[in-house]
């Protein structure tokens, strides 16, 4: 075989080559894009905690931010990733914040995020889901359940509430507050609003 065949052949299949890998990386741009695309407001939204107490202990938190991400129109399909910062913590009473923050509790000096990360997520009625995930405080991960309900859904804005429930001696908070009785149980209430801002509308169960 000539040198100018073996140029030829080889340009050949050098161009082969591309469209194969063109046509390998094209339909998963496209199915890319076809995810629905949201954007939760934390302006319009709220994270809260309560446990039960001699003396009443709830509050919020000021600083968090949250993503809810599909790699398909599939509801089951979603991430839903939540970063609260610990330092946060507001009561409405400084001493119990200060207490909250400070080592026996959220300990937010040496563990500044508590964090829910999704790990599975299933339909469990029309507009409610259990959402499984990775929650950490203190430094500590354990596997928990985020029970949500979702309204809006097909219209491009809604709103999901949703309640986690943990032990709080399972996270090392065995500590209590002086002069006051603190339950093991905490719960967590989260209150996102969220708009689609690209993509189609999810798809869910009816």
């Amino acid at each position: 075989m000539t040198a100018h065949l073996q140029r030829h052949r080889l340009t050949g299949m050098r161009i082969v080559a591309v469209c194969l890998l063109a046509s390998a990386l094209i339909p998963s741009l496209s199915r890319a894009q076809e995810a629905p695309v949201f954007a939760i407001s934390t302006a319009d939204s709220s994270i809260k905690f309560n446990v039960k107490a001699s003396v009443a202990i709830g509050g919020t938190f000021d600083n968090w931010n949250a993503t809810l991400t599909f790699t398909s129109p599939v509801v089951t399909t979603g991430v839903l990733d939540v970063e609260i910062q610990a330092a946060s913590v507001d009561t409405g009473s400084g001493m119990k914040d200060s207490k909250l923050k400070g080592p026996d509790f959220f300990d937010a000096a040496n563990n500044p995020l508590i964090s829910f990360k999704s790990t599975k997520l299933e339909q469990t009625g029309p507009n409610t889901f259990e959402v499984d995930g990775n929650f950490t405080i203190r430094g500590v991960t354990r596997q928990e359940t985020l029970t949500l309900a979702v309204s809006g859904v097909g219209t491009g804005s809604g709103q999901i509430k949703g309640t986690l429930y943990f032990d709080r001696k399972d996270y090392g908070m065995n500590s209590g507050i002086p002069f006051i009785r603190i339950a093991n149980r905490v719960e967590v209430n989260v209150d996102l609003k969220g708009n689609r801002v690209s993509g189609p509308p999810l798809v869910l169960k009816q």
